[in-house]
């Protein structure tokens, strides 16, 4: 139920901050926050005063925002990839299950991921610059031989391999958001990052059970 709850959240979030972005001005710009005016009180003998309140324009989401939605989507879908090949070869109904939920809801959070990129495409064309490293060095990836090994697996030997490499991506996942949580100004981005944040955490609890026992 946590699970459902967060990837709700995230693709609830996401799907507002794709609809922000197609309700911009002609210049392509967002919309500006709405602003209002409220009354401030005086100090004693002073009139009252009036200002406006709440942000006037929409900050552009940050170089480090951009690239993390940017490797997150292809570090989901090496999830995606381990997930599809449970079906056939996992041997513990609850390993199955796990892998679906997985492979459902990461495929929902990419394409609202890659929506969110096309709808700031001048946020990622400036951190494209400054982006030196691309995408190499995502933690928690599997390697091409492990991947193999996966694939090459049957019964309970996948099922165990499947939960450890699963494991040390939800933690690759999680340095991920660790990097960009509360360092950002993109509402629709710091939302993902805590649903991936809550929801990794709690399969990584759930597939060390299915582990140790």
């Amino acid at each position: 139920m946590r699970h459902r709850i967060a990837v709700a959240g995230a693709v609830v979030a996401l799907a507002a901050g794709v609809l922000t972005g197609c309700g911009g001005g002609d210049d392509g710009e967002p919309e500006a926050a709405p602003s209002r005016t409220v009354v401030v009180p005086g100090r004693p003998g002073e009139p009252n005063k009036t200002q406006v309140a709440g942000p006037r324009t929409v900050a552009a989401p940050t170089a480090a925002e951009v690239k993390f939605v940017q490797m997150m989507v292809p570090h989901h879908a090496q999830a995606l990839e381990m997930s599809k090949l449970a079906p056939g070869r996992a041997s513990d109904k609850r390993v199955l299950s796990l892998a679906s939920r997985i492979d459902t809801a990461q495929k929902v959070e990419i394409s609202a991921m890659r929506s969110w990129l096309e709808q700031n495409a001048e946020a990622v064309l400036k951190a494209s610059g400054r982006n030196h490293g691309g995408h190499t060095g995502m933690p928690g990836m599997a390697t091409p031989e492990q991947v193999r090994q996966l694939r090459d697996a049957n019964g309970a030997a996948f099922d165990k391999l499947y939960l450890t490499l699963m494991i040390t991506h939800h933690q690759g996942a999680l340095t991920m958001v660790k990097d960009v949580l509360d360092r950002g100004t993109d509402v629709t981005v710091q939302e993902l990052a805590r649903d991936v944040q809550s929801t990794q955490m709690a399969e990584i609890g759930r597939m060390r059970d299915l582990l140790s026992g």
